[in-house]
């Protein structure tokens, strides 16, 4: 058979329900923890304000804590160091409502005798703003995996939709449950990489889904679990070589890319790893679990491709002004 042109095929789906177990406890692991710890949420949907100091030398936190106290405008602020020991992050979570203060200068004002040091950046968000990125951001994720299932149901299968979109949401959960263990900062950085989560995993998913209705066309008399292994096997090489290239990447900016963007990096890393596992145990064999028949497949093909002769035969017709 044309389809099944190499020498061994790797028994995928015989490993399946343990890998589905596998998955469900990742996922309840993920759900407990967005439970019990809650996301992080960063300045951007939070609201607040962030002011990044840098030292010529160690910063001196415990100084810094005291000279802030004689401020009221830095009431519960916290300070963190911010990728190394001269440089900190100064996180309020209330935004001052007096545009006429600069926060910046009055941070270089009461940090005054601390040592010498420069404010880089000062971020300010109203927790309105914030509360309207957050609502935005979950609406371009539930808007991102509708607008999947549409596309993935029209060029293939329903069950093919359905199987892709869980595929999606097991990655997406599993990624923000360990955002939620570690209580990495959920910002816009971290919305963005989610997004990408879900557009990298897709198309490991299609690549799949593309080889298996090849396999469903050109394997007939095959049993479908057969199929799916076939496919998978087929397409292993280039998903393996195409996540580790991806993943190498992402670990060298998760290690020396900077505190900035940690999170960024830390989502993509679970994000990939997941989504090409997903596209593998998760995706292929919902496809079994909801009874995609190959038989049926193959009749619905004939008939299709019945009904366009038909039309064909009946507008050759018309040319020719023959009816």
């Amino acid at each position: 058979m044309e389809f099944f042109i190499h020498t061994k095929t790797f028994g995928f789906m015989g490993k399946s329900k343990p890998a589905m177990f596998f998955s469900i406890a990742l996922i309840l692991a993920s759900f407990i923890a967005l439970a019990t710890k809650g996301l992080n949420y960063g300045v951007d949907f939070a609201g607040g304000t962030i002011i990044q100091v840098k030292y010529a030398s160690a910063a001196p936190i415990d100084d810094m804590r005291e000279k802030l106290k004689s401020n009221e405008i830095f009431d519960g602020a916290s300070i963190t160091e911010f990728g190394s020991a001269d440089e900190v992050v100064i996180r309020m979570r209330t935004a001052t409502s007096d545009v006429v203060v600069d926060v910046g200068d009055v941070t270089r004002e009461a940090l005054k005798g601390t040592g010498d040091f420069e404010v880089r950046r000062v971020d300010i968000v109203g927790p309105k703003v914030g509360s309207e990125l957050k609502e935005k951001g979950i609406m371009s994720l539930v808007l991102a995996i509708a607008g999947i299932l549409i596309y993935v149901a029209f060029r293939f299968e329903w069950r093919f939709a359905l199987a892709s979109v869980l595929a999606l949401v097991h990655d997406v959960s599993i990624a923000m449950g360990a955002i939620a263990l570690t209580q990495m900062e959920v910002n816009l950085d971290v919305l963005a990489a989610l997004l990408t989560i879900l557009g990298y995993s897709l198309n490991d998913t299609i690549i799949v889904f593309d080889r298996i209705r090849e396999g469903i066309i050109g394997g007939k008399g095959v049993e479908f679990s057969e199929i799916i292994d076939d496919s998978i096997t087929n397409t292993l090489s280039r998903t393996t070589l195409t996540s580790l290239t991806t993943l190498f990447v992402v670990f060298t900016l998760f290690v020396w890319g900077g505190e900035i963007i940690h999170a960024f990096a830390f989502t993509l890393l679970v994000g990939i790893t997941i989504g090409t596992y997903s596209s593998i145990f998760v995706a292929s064999p919902t496809l079994l679990l909801l009874g995609f028949d190959v038989k049926q497949y193959h009749i619905n093909l004939a008939e299709k491709a019945k009904r366009e002769a038909e039309k064909e035969k009946m507008r050759n017709q018309f040319e020719s002004g023959v009816m």
